[in-house]
């Protein structure tokens, strides 16, 4: 317990007001349920939270007070470690897993996995709710998400990734034919009526605007949809998505951008990390990790595949029909 001395010089203030100015990291609303539970006593009583304390009341509070809950390892996920060595880690993301935690609550994260697998990651990196992680990956993107395994390592790769020289490259499942490869230039901001979804913006650095490039190529074209081969050295929130939506083929799913599910999809955007390359911190050396796409997105690939096939035939045989 930590004791807190009013200072002979203070007027009256309610408790939870002196707590949060007192405590460091400790809010009003903390205070006022440390207070509601009966951890924070004034000259050795219990009080309530509008309770107001004077000059020369002694507080007395819990050790943990104002400081931030530790993230909890969860040893239950099961992730796949596509390579470690003493300073990176690469995990297969799978899709619906955030990578990293907003909250300590929070149990299925990446972030939760790395911490059970590696316990050094709680002190590498912004905190433990993003251990060791160096770039994030939406929820609904499976694939290759690179960490740090010691801060020098975290602070090497940062500074590759700020300074765009991490190359990522993605596959993406798109709406409409795309005949040709192409790129995307357009800076991305925040939409002003949607925080939760970026748009594209005339010009960087109005409005919050970042500089982003997209190069895509297809891989595969099947009519009415494409698989594209995706690279970015940048890393604007929902870059890839935001962009190819904005040239007419937002990715299959994806709903926040107009994307639509197709039929035996699953619920949810089909982008996949499929390889990362990054000079190695400790190294020097050029090096590429990279993950196969998911089962169920192979299986829309596959069906869709099937479907020109059929399509083929059925024309073929038009063709040769007697007139």
């Amino acid at each position: 317990m930590r004791t807190l001395a009013v200072a002979p010089d203070t007027a009256a203030v309610r408790l939870d007001v002196f707590l949060a100015r007192q405590v460091s990291g400790c809010s009003r609303r903390v205070a006022q349920q440390a207070i509601a539970a009966g951890d924070v006593r004034v000259n050795g009583r219990r009080v309530r939270k509008g309770r107001q304390v004077f000059a020369g009341d002694v507080v007395t509070v819990p050790d943990e007070l104002g400081a931030p809950a530790a993230l909890a390892p969860n040893p239950s996920l099961d992730v796949p470690v596509l390579y470690e060595d003493a300073a990176v880690i690469a995990i297969d993301k799978p899709a619906g897993m955030a990578s990293h935690a907003l909250h300590a609550a929070e149990a299925d994260t990446a972030a939760n996995f790395l911490l059970a697998r590696y316990p050094e990651l709680a002190a590498v990196g912004r905190s433990d709710r993003e251990p060791g992680l160096v770039h994030r990956l939406d929820t609904d993107t499976s694939g290759v998400l690179l960490v740090a395994r010691t801060a020098p390592a975290y602070v090497a790769l940062r500074r590759q990734f700020s300074m765009h020289h991490v190359q990522k490259e993605y596959l993406a499942l798109v709406h409409g034919d795309v005949p040709a490869a192409g790129e995307v230039r357009t800076a991305i901001a925040h939409d002003r009526h949607n925080r939760r979804k970026m748009r594209v913006h005339a010009r960087a650095g109005v409005a919050g605007a970042r500089p982003a490039l997209t190069r895509y190529r297809p891989l595969e074209r099947f009519g009415t949809a494409a698989l594209l081969a995706v690279e970015i050295t940048t890393g604007v929130m929902h870059q890839i998505r935001v962009h190819l939506a904005s040239i007419g083929h937002p990715i299959a799913g994806d709903v926040l951008y107009g994307g639509e599910r197709l039929a035996g999809a699953p619920a949810r955007h089909l982008l996949h990390a499929a390889g990362v390359t990054f000079v190695h911190p400790e190294s020097g050396r050029r090096t590429t990790v990279s993950s196969p796409p998911p089962a169920e997105f192979t299986r829309v690939i596959d069906e869709l595949r099937a479907a020109r096939r059929g399509l083929v035939r059925t024309a073929g045989k038009a063709r040769g029909a007697s007139p």
